[in-house]
Parts: C-alpha cells; structure tokens; sequence
C-alpha cells in the first residue's frame, strides 16, 4: 500500500491536504478554504470524504461548492454549516481504505480538531493547531488549552508527517532564531526549508521528529512557557 498525500495551494498561503490509500482508490479531502484546486485534482471523481478542522472560512470556504458538485460527506465540528458527521475528538474513522483518529484540540478555535492518520505512514492533519516551527495564534482558547493540545501528540511517533494548514514555516524560523536557537538540528531544518520554498517547492510535510528538535512551541515545558512564546511571537 502506497498512501499519497498532496497539498494543494489556496489563497497566499493555505494548503488543502488531500490523502489517498493508492492511486484506484477516492480522495479524502482535508480543509478546502478553496473548491478550485480541490476540483482540478478530483476531475469527475467524488472524494471519499471532505474533513474539516474548524471553522474559518479559509479552511471551509470551498465546502459549499464541493458538496453540490460531488455530495460527498462532510466531518467536522458541529458548528460549521455544511457538516453532516458532527464530531468531538476520539472518534475513529474508515474512510477508502484509510483510518483516522479525531483528536480535539482547542486553542486557535474552541471547537478544533485535528486528524491523525494512522498505519504504516502516519501522518497528523493539524489545521492551524501546530505548524512547523509554530502554533496557531489563540483567537478563542488559551494557552493551556493549546498546551494540553499538544500533549495528545506526545504519543505519536517521530516519523509522522505533520501536514499544517499553512505555509508559514520561514517566518517562524526566523523568529525561533531571533530566540537564540542555533542547534545543528534548528540549522538544517532553516537551509531545508529555504532549498525547498527557492525551488517552489512546500516546506510541509514535516516529520514531528524534526518538529521535536526545532519547534519552541511544541517542546514548551509548561503552559507559562508556551503563553509566553505565543506573545512574543504575536508581536514579532
């Protein structure tokens, strides 16, 4: 089994993911803020599925105009309006081969979820939960919301992918620079990052090992710790 998973690029800087088990089998469609990407991959085939991880409409705007074209199901939180499979976090889903768990992660939204693809190519769909080198800003939760979010991914091996919602991975290494990190591993993660994004090319995925090594905000060792990065990232 080869599982596919592509980022689709929508408005500056978000990505729809799109995850497959193989080449024969549907689409399961992650986050569409824009339906155009989202229809130039699919062609005339339905999606297996349209997840969704909260509700601001660069994430969801797309879902309107998927469901008409292909009335596929939607799954997400209860309170956006297309949602047909209202979920809350520890669900498992089966969806054209592949498995997924909802994790409920409240801190950048209240209703936040994030979806870890298990198997043998784990991956973790975290919306704006966790970037790479960052995390979302706190619109609606808190700090220790957010930091508890994050210990639900302790468990998660290092080889996941971390799939964000997106493209913000230079801006946060430059402000973990601007903190005095300079470890071998924070070095290469920034002359990958800049080989990947000169080529055109997404900084993401990611796996969460390089995100253990270089990424302030998930390894804070306390709620003050996080709370205090994420203000001074919000005024960097």
């Amino acid at each position: 089994m080869t599982v596919e998973i592509k980022p689709l690029c929508a408005f500056k800087d978000n990505y729809v993911w799109c995850v497959r088990q193989s080449a024969t089998m549907p689409w399961v469609v992650i986050d569409p803020g824009e339906a155009a990407p989202v229809m130039t991959l699919l062609g005339e085939q339905p999606p297996a599925a349209i997840l969704l991880t909260h509700h601001h409409n660069d994430h969801i705007g797309g879902v309107a105009v998927l469901r008409e074209r292909y009335h596929a199901p939607i799954y997400g939180p209860a309170d956006i309006a297309e949602i047909d499979h209202p979920l809350k976090g520890g669900e498992k889903l089966s969806l054209a081969g592949l498995s997924f768990h909802v994790f409920a992660t409240p801190g950048h939204t209240l209703d936040h979820l994030c979806y870890e693809l298990e198997g043998e190519h784990p991956a973790l769909f975290s919306g704006d939960t966790l970037f790479s080198g960052g995390s979302g800003r706190l619109f609606e939760g808190t700090a220790e919301q957010l930091f508890k979010s994050f210990r639900q991914f302790d468990a998660l091996p290092d080889e996941t992918m971390l799939c964000p919602g997106h493209e913000y991975t230079q801006g946060n290494l430059k402000f973990i620079a601007s903190l005095g990190q300079d470890s071998p591993a924070f070095q290469a993660r920034v002359a990958e990052v800049a080989r990947l994004r000169e080529a055109g090319r997404p900084s993401v995925p990611v796996t969460l090992g390089v995100e253990r090594q270089t990424n302030p905000f998930l390894t804070a060792p306390s709620v003050e710790a996080l709370a205090q990065l994420r203000q001074q990232k919000d005024q960097f």
